[in-house]
């Protein structure tokens, strides 16, 4: 009988690509010194005070959970490895764990899908100490419409083979009586927050913020990590050496994170007609946008978007091309994501496209593992 990772491979072979990627061992070994040169700034008071301050309030509230997968999204240049943004809940972790296998690496699958639960427990553990962990909420809204709800399906069984009670729901199906979350009459202990409303101000989740704020559920990841992780405004001060130097950041991590962040800056106004001029230059962000939407290549823009990126509070971030791979006939571009807890990498998968940006649409792309060479 085939496994709930068979049957969604034949269902939605879109996901996956039938190609693995290999890159140079001296390119995860970059990789890997800029996610540790990046927790390192990340863990400065002065740096998380700064994050913070221009942060909803919600992300201010006091706790102890780091958050659950935080994805580090490189292109591979011919200059290294240069990061290209950083996510919370960042999806597809537990699909690649699985597609190992496909390749010859189930050991290696196997070992990531215990960390992935280890993590959660772990997550659990900061905030409550030796309490039982007895039932997670997979939260998202409309959760059987979203892209990765097969991921979600994954997740409970997983959760559930580790003897956690799990749940797919979304936001609305939860209530709070003042002092726990429930799901049809059972009490929730834990939330894998897979929403895109990182500061929970959608009318919709409000008793997750609720119960969230009154300290009564533990969320992961949280309004906090998002303000200091994946606000891609950060990745201004990451990428700027006077920012940095105030900081206090000494001079060998200062020049790990100059060489692989690309130059970001703010976009506004009386910068107008510089930033037209130099479009073909930078890549448009919206400061808490997520999959690339509402991002924009300055060589596709239009007169009239650009209006809207001008007064839309993006940033602008250096284009750093991405590498190309052969996939059968294809050539196709690709971006490497690291998946990470607690600036310990835990799996590395590439997303294999062609197009603008990653899309899940390209014939032969998809989710591919990544190996070292």
């Amino acid at each position: 009988m085939k496994n709930t990772f068979d049957q969604l491979r034949e269902r939605q072979p879109q996901f996956f690509s039938g190609a693995a990627v290999t890159i140079p061992a001296a390119a995860m070994r970059a990789m890997a010194g800029l996610i540790a040169a990046i927790e390192s700034v990340i863990a400065l008071p002065a740096y998380r005070a700064h994050a913070l301050a221009q942060a909803p309030e919600i992300a201010r509230l006091p706790g102890k959970a780091r958050g659950a997968f935080m994805g580090y999204d490189f292109h591979l240049t011919e200059a290294g490895p240069k990061l290209i943004e950083i996510n919370t809940n960042a999806g597809g972790g537990l699909l690649n764990a699985y597609l190992l296998a496909e390749h010859g690496q189930a050991d290696e699958g196997a070992r990531g899908r215990d960390e992935f639960v280890a993590m959660f427990r772990e997550e659990w553990h900061l905030e409550r100490g030796d309490a039982p962990l007895r039932r997670i909420a997979i939260v998202d809204e409309n959760p059987a419409g979203q892209f990765l709800a097969p991921e979600f399906a994954l997740f409970k069984e997983l959760f559930e083979e580790h003897g956690i009670a799990a749940v797919v729901c979304d936001p609305v199906e939860l209530a709070f009586n003042g002092e726990t979350l429930h799901h049809d009459g059972r009490a929730v202990d834990l939330i894998y927050n897979r929403l895109t409303d990182f500061a929970l101000d959608a009318t919709e989740n409000a008793v997750i913020r609720c119960a969230f704020e009154q300290g009564k559920v533990v969320l992961t990841p949280n309004p906090q990590a998002h303000a200091l992780y994946a606000d891609k405004r950060n990745l201004m001060q990451l990428s700027d050496e006077t920012a940095l130097s105030e900081l206090g950041v000494d001079a060998v991590t200062r020049q790990t994170l100059l060489a692989g962040i690309p130059q970001t800056v703010a976009v506004t106004p009386d910068q107008g007609e510089r930033f037209w001029a130099e479009r073909k230059r930078w890549f448009f962000k919206p400061p808490a946008g997520f999959g690339s939407r509402a991002a924009y290549r300055g060589d596709k823009l239009t007169r009239r978007v650009f209006e809207d990126v001008l007064h839309g509070g993006y940033i602008a971030q250096e284009i750093a091309p991405p590498s190309e791979h052969a996939v059968g006939d294809a050539t196709m571009k690709a971006d490497i994501r690291c998946y990470v807890y607690n600036g310990h990498i835990q799996l590395v998968a590439a997303r294999l496209y062609q197009g603008q940006t990653t899309n899940f649409r390209t014939p032969g792309g998809g989710f591919a593992p990544v190996f070292t060479a």
